[in-house]
């Protein structure tokens, strides 16, 4: 089975928005796919590759998010949210994931269009700093 890891960040602030895709095998069983959007709590060096620590959200849109946010007191209920996503993070529990330093990240600094770096700058810009030349946000 071969595992491909893609990790996108993007945020301003304080906040750290992340959506981590991995691929897998095809054919029978689960999708090949999974997107997961949340924050990275920490990204550091373990060995030869990287140990990330992930508190996973949900990204909401639709009905979904027009119901979540009601029942949430954020919206009136029958009102939609404001450009059709509401955020839920619920929990905060941080879960573990091995990154390969050879995994491939893109940072979206200002718009869709991203800038690839390394998992290593990925991991600077977790620890506050600016890996890159300028700012990103």
């Amino acid at each position: 089975m071969a595992v491909a890891t893609v990790l996108v960040v993007g945020g301003c602030g304080g906040t750290k928005t992340v959506t981590e895709t991995v691929g897998a095998k095809t054919g029978a069983g689960p999708p090949g796919e999974l997107v997961e959007f949340g924050h990275i709590e920490s990204l550091a060096r373990d060995g030869d590759d990287f140990r990330m620590r992930f508190d996973p959200a949900w990204f909401l849109s639709g009905e979904t998010a027009n119901v979540a946010a009601a029942e949430d007191g954020a919206v009136e209920p029958g009102q939609p949210v404001p450009n059709d996503n509401y955020r839920v993070d619920e929990g905060h529990r941080q879960l573990t994931y091995l990154v390969p330093a050879t995994a491939e990240v893109t940072v979206l600094a200002d718009g869709p269009n991203g800038t690839p770096i390394e998992v290593s700058q990925l991991a600077d810009l977790v620890a506050g700093k600016d890996p890159l030349d300028g700012p990103l946000f």
